[in-house]
């Protein structure tokens, strides 16, 4: 018998980066890439930008990243304005920044972020921050 299910074509996860420093954002992109081809990275470099960008897809991200420190709208003010918005309930966010402050870990937290991640130092530590990122996606 001739197997004629037809097999359903797999859907990229899609993230949301807002990060001002383009290092991080390609750094980061690569490592995505390095575990997962398919997946569809998209870079903002201010809070405004990301903001205005996210509001106006079809369509909501499987993960939001946010830097902490980036400028217009810091990471705990993005997630706040998030907060009321029930379309952003179920995707998951995470925060990475310089800083270990735990005031900021804390504030982001509170505001509805799954994780808050340090930026490693090396690319072998980067590469395991995406897999460890990617872990809190619920697809």
């Amino acid at each position: 018998m001739i197997n004629t299910t037809i097999p359903h074509p797999v859907i990229p996860l899609t993230i949301l980066l807002a990060e001002d420093d383009f290092d991080d954002q390609e750094l980061l992109h690569q490592a995505f890439l390095d575990i997962d081809p398919t997946i569809q990275l998209h870079s903002f470099a201010t809070g405004k930008k990301f903001i205005d960008n996210l509001e106006s897809l079809d369509s909501i991200p499987d993960l939001i990243i946010l830097d902490y420190n980036i400028p217009e709208m810091n990471g705990a003010e993005i997630l706040k304005h998030m907060k009321g918005e029930e379309q952003y309930d179920g995707v998951t966010k995470i925060v990475w920044s310089t800083s270990n402050s735990p005031y900021y870990e804390n504030a982001c937290l509170a505001q509805g972020a799954s994780a808050y991640f340090v930026k490693p130092s090396t690319l072998a530590g980067l590469i395991q921050m995406a897999k460890t990122m990617l872990s809190y996606v619920k697809k």
